[in-house]
């Protein structure tokens, strides 16, 4: 074959499967199924992965025949933190966003970034489920063009070290390049803590860890050992300074189009979900320890208080304090 008709060959390979991409929502709305594409930058064996399949089993038992709910797992098919943009674009119909995704758009939304704001898991829930999630999730409608169909439980964030160091205080992670997803808030983060943030895809994380091209990287314990983290690095640091959470979201132009009863038979397949999840998130965490011993990693505990102070001080001296809605922080903390 000559290398024209090769080249000819690969850009009709391209058509079809460009073709098929297209046709393929057309082709289910015929058979009166809607496609429900969803990305997670989730491996298989994590728990976000899991979720995503009882949400389409319970899903298919609220409304047999009418939603074909395609997962693709390990950002295989849109990177973490491209979901919204892939969203209203058309090309994705259910992803759990980030708090921190949610706040380019939304700066109010940044109060959840800030570390040691969220006290635990139950306390997430509470605050999402009440009156603070029901007037935040109106500005994501608002200015994303997303419905949130529930909250979820992330996990607590701690600190995965690839060598061991004595930490303490924020004053001992000077130096320390901390992988952080790409936004300016993860980055932010990872400055109050005390380390040097650096940017770098999920997928990246294990290789870089491996070969040095980062120190750490902060995750719950889960992840640590969903993503075999364990294998490339040697100590865990509880600092505990993010209980952080994900937003399983919609589209508005699918969710409107949707009669009351689909949308939620949706609703509830996301919070079935979502229930799955935090289940089996908080009860793996409450185990992992032992196991993460086991693997040889030492596990430290610093000074709480020091990380706690030092975090909370560069956010209240930071823009982002100025966005927060006055009394918001206030009405958090009383959430019980």
């Amino acid at each position: 074959m000559t290398r024209l008709s090769i080249s000819a060959e690969l850009s009709r390979r391209t058509w079809l499967a460009g073709a098929m991409a297209l046709s393929l929502p057309g082709a289910l709305q015929a058979q009166g199924k809607t496609l429900l594409r969803v990305s997670t930058p989730a491996v298989a064996e994590d728990w976000h992965a899991r979720m995503w399949t009882v949400l389409k089993d319970h899903l298919e038992r609220l409304a047999p025949g009418r939603f074909e709910v395609q997962i693709h797992l390990a950002g295989s098919l849109f990177k973490q933190g491209t979901e919204p943009v892939a969203m209203a674009r058309g090309n994705l119909e259910l992803a759990s966003i980030s708090a921190f995704d949610i706040a380019k758009l939304v700066p109010q939304f940044s109060l959840f970034t800030a570390g040691y704001v969220i006290r635990d898991p139950d306390h997430l829930m509470k605050v999402f489920n009440g009156p603070v999630g029901a007037e935040l999730f109106k500005l994501v409608s608002e200015k994303m063009e997303l419905t949130v169909l529930s909250p979820l439980y992330l996990g607590t964030r701690q600190l995965n070290l690839r060598e061991p160091r004595k930490v303490m205080t924020p004053a001992d992670l000077k130096g320390l390049k901390l992988r952080m997803p790409g936004s300016k808030e993860w980055l932010f983060l990872g400055e109050a803590l005390g380390a040097t943030p650096t940017p770098l895809g999920f997928g990246e994380v294990y290789l870089g860890l491996k070969t040095g091209t980062i120190d750490a990287q902060d995750n719950p314990l889960p992840t640590v050992k969903s993503a075999k983290f364990y294998e490339v690095t040697k100590q865990i640091t509880l600092t505990s300074h993010l209980v952080d959470g994900l937003f399983i979201c919609v589209p508005n132009k699918l969710w409107d189009r949707l009669s009351p009863e689909h949308r939620r038979a949706l609703q509830d397949a996301a919070q079935a979900a979502a229930r799955y999840n935090n289940e089996q998130r908080i009860a793996d965490e409450q185990g992992l320890i032992a196991f993460l011993k086991a693997q040889g990693l030492t596990v430290s505990t610093p000074d709480l208080d020091a990380f706690r102070q030092s975090v909370q001080a560069a956010y209240l001296k930071s823009d982002y304090a100025k966005v927060w809605p006055s009394g918001l922080l206030e009405r958090v903390n009383a959430t019980r």
